[in-house]
């Protein structure tokens, strides 16, 4: 069975009365290079997948890991998965939402304590709480690999002073070192999307380390300094610290060596660490 055949895919959702729901943002694979590739960077080790659809990429992974997880939303797949990757014994379909789930727990439960590679292909109303949620969850991962809309992998791979740029870059520069590996034309998906997509690795072994006294405070200002990012960093962040003037925190900037206008946007993570750190130590 060809799960990257059109016709294939047709059939099997003719057979399973199976319709595409926009609002899960459901687009199936129909290259065949594409899986084996993501699947590439699993190898060996145990995957947890999020939406596996009709299993496209599911296969691949378990023909190449020791154990396959793969969590989806869409009940009316589960007669679909069970005819497309039932054969594989290395596999345990789990019908959940993902932003529901304790990944920690799952994690735990499935795998032990057995190295796990995250592979998904997340739609793009989703793909940033998805992400956070995998990286704040505790789970020491090998490696996330997510295709995503192609300017959500520039804002993930964005570099500071840049316009992608914003707190999902910094808060998966936190966890490591983000990787895009490839493009993902539009006319690789069945059916076709309004726009192209792309392949990002998140890789935590390889992050730049980077003391922070306050993880929470960090987090704070980060979010404060994009959720207005066209105002100076310091207008941006100042209604957060109600306890501190203006003044005062344009004096901790140019303390620390920054321009009392700089935008958060403008600055990198290590920055960011810098600025966390003396108001930690301020505040005090």
């Amino acid at each position: 069975m060809k799960l990257t055949d059109i016709s294939t895919i047709k059939a099997i959702c003719d057979q399973f009365g199976f319709s595409f729901k926009k609002k899960f943002g459901q687009n199936f694979i129909i290259s065949d290079r594409i899986p084996a590739q993501i699947a590439a960077i699993a190898a060996g080790r145990n995957a947890l997948e999020i939406g596996p659809g009709i299993g496209t990429l599911t296969s691949e992974l378990c023909k190449v890991c020791e154990k396959v997880a793969a969590v989806e939303i869409d009940r009316s797949l589960m007669p679909v998965l069970e005819t497309t990757v039932g054969e594989y014994k290395n596999i345990k379909v789990i019908f959940d939402d993902i932003m529901k789930t304790d990944i920690a727990e799952l994690c735990q439960k499935e795998f032990e304590n057995g190295e796990i590679c995250v592979c998904a292909n997340l739609p793009y109303y989703i793909t940033t709480p998805v992400l956070l949620r995998l990286l704040e969850s505790g789970v020491k991962f090998k490696s996330i690999t997510v295709m995503v809309q192609k300017e959500v992998a520039d804002r993930l791979c964005a570099s500071a002073g840049t316009p992608e740029y914003g707190a999902i870059t910094l808060a998966c520069a936190r966890y490591g070192k983000v990787k895009k590996l490839f493009d993902v034309p539009k006319s690789c998906f069945y059916p076709v999307p309004g726009v192209d997509s792309a392949v990002v690795s998140v890789i935590p072994d390889e992050k730049e380390e980077i003391f922070v006294k306050d993880e929470a405070l960090l987090t704070k200002i980060i979010r404060a300094s994009f959720n207005q990012r066209r105002k100076t960093f310091i207008n941006a962040i100042s209604g957060e610290f109600p306890e501190k003037t203006k003044c005062e925190l344009a004096e901790l900037l140019v303390s620390r060596g920054f321009r009392e206008d700089i935008r958060g946007e403008k600055l990198s993570l290590a920055d960011f660490a810098r600025i966390s750190n003396a108001l930690a130590d301020d505040m005090k």
